[in-house]
């Protein structure tokens, strides 16, 4: 008797593709536990696929911090699809392009239906994506490194281009960062790149705390700003340069979590200075 038994994806543990798990089952959890706030039933069709063993993940995102880490990761993806919608809205055909883009499926939250969607990432995160959320209409999975910027030529940004990355540049280095940016202003007049930052005390603590609870032990993250003000000085073709808070610039969850998390939120404003920064190019 024949079987039609799922594919299971077997992700490494201690890899940099398993930081593809940690924002992916952050969503799923907290589309279970706040469904008021997120429901992601994408996220959890992508988990059941995978070949990984969630429980040590799932006992240590049922404390208080967390739990936090995931209210981090899906809202941020709230964050970045509010200003990819705000961008079609007057671009309705852009670009949109996802970079560094791992299992994460914003485009398809933001689809109008017309707009392009590319997804860039390294080869071999993108041949196990191309199985779990393979292609549709108007969208493409383009395995480069986001470096070498060829995968540049794949974007058609004729009729405008937002760029966007969701705890990617952590793992970069500060001249790779600037150097990106300044490639896609001077080829991309326009367009718009939107990022997940902090500060060097949050980036620090990334490493010793939230990598090292993930169980990744051989990733460290690097870059960091201070002050977003200091991204104006980077390139002539930067025409503005802003940032909102992570957990209420968008849509403030303050009223909606525990007395914790209140105080977490409060942390990572004050003292980390987590944002969502967006540059747009001239």
């Amino acid at each position: 008797m024949e079987t039609n038994e799922m594919k299971k994806y077997h992700i490494e543990k201690n890899t940099v593709q398993e930081t593809l798990i940690i924002p992916l089952y952050g969503r799923k959890v907290c589309s279970d536990r706040f469904p008021n706030l997120f429901k992601d039933p994408e996220a959890e069709r992508i988990c059941n696929m995978l070949d990984y063993d969630f429980a040590q993940k799932g006992k240590r995102m049922e404390s208080g911090a967390g739990l936090f880490g995931a209210l981090e990761v899906a809202q941020r993806q709230y964050d970045i699809a509010c200003e990819v919608k705000d961008y079609i809205k007057s671009h309705p055909n852009a670009a949109v392009v996802n970079l560094g883009c791992g299992l994460d499926d914003t485009f398809r939250k933001c689809d109008n239906g017309i707009c392009k969607g590319y997804n860039i990432d390294m080869p071999d995160v993108i041949k196990v994506r191309n199985e779990l959320i393979p292609e549709k209409d108007r969208e493409k999975n383009i395995g480069c490194d986001l470096n070498d910027e060829r995968w540049m030529n794949e974007i058609d940004g004729s009729e405008g281009a937002i760029f966007y990355a969701t705890g990617v540049f952590y793992y970069f280095k500060k001249e790779d960062v600037k150097t990106l940016f300044c490639k896609l202003a001077a080829r991309f007049p326009g367009a718009v790149v939107v990022f997940d930052t902090c500060n060097q005390r949050g980036a620090k603590m990334m490493t010793k705390t939230w990598l090292k609870e993930a169980g990744i032990s051989d990733v460290k993250a690097f870059f960091s700003l201070e002050d977003h003000a200091e991204l104006k000085n980077w390139s002539s073709d930067f025409k503005n340069v802003s940032a909102k808070s992570y957990m209420r610039g968008y849509r403030d969850i303050y009223k909606y979590v525990s007395f914790f998390h209140k105080l977490m939120i409060r942390f990572c404003d004050s003292i980390v200075k987590m944002v969502i920064v967006k540059i747009e190019f001239r």
